[in-house]
């Protein structure tokens, strides 16, 4: 599976953007799909991540900000990301999980998210 983002660019603090991740593949097969982020200097986080059961998880920081949802036709995957901050600036990375015996992952180009004050 090859993974395609997009959507990311520079916003002001408040201001809103939606990433897409698009799947070469079938994303509903996956066991989940993901959204990660890395800022300079600091470790790559889950952000959100969704499972092929829809429940959808979020990391304390984007809840009540942040939505993730998948569109299975269109093998697609989106971050609705409102009352962006400073603090989310970083490169996002969408992921795919997918259980078969092991864990498999794949991971999309990383999309540049720049939230100013």
């Amino acid at each position: 599976v090859q993974l395609q983002a997009s959507g990311g660019g520079s916003v002001q603090a408040g201001g809103s953007l939606r990433l897409s991740c698009a799947a070469s593949g079938t994303i509903a097969s996956m066991n989940a799909m993901g959204w990660y982020r890395q800022a300079p200097g600091k470790q790559r986080e889950l952000v959100a991540n969704i499972t092929s059961g829809n429940v959808t998880n979020y990391v304390d920081s984007v809840k009540g900000r942040f939505t993730i949802s998948r569109d299975n036709a269109k093998n697609t995957v989106y971050l609705q990301m409102n009352s962006l901050k400073p603090e989310d600036t970083a490169v996002y990375y969408c992921n795919a999980l997918l259980w078969v015996v092991v864990a498999h992952e794949f991971w999309g180009q990383g999309t540049q998210v720049t939230v100013s004050s």
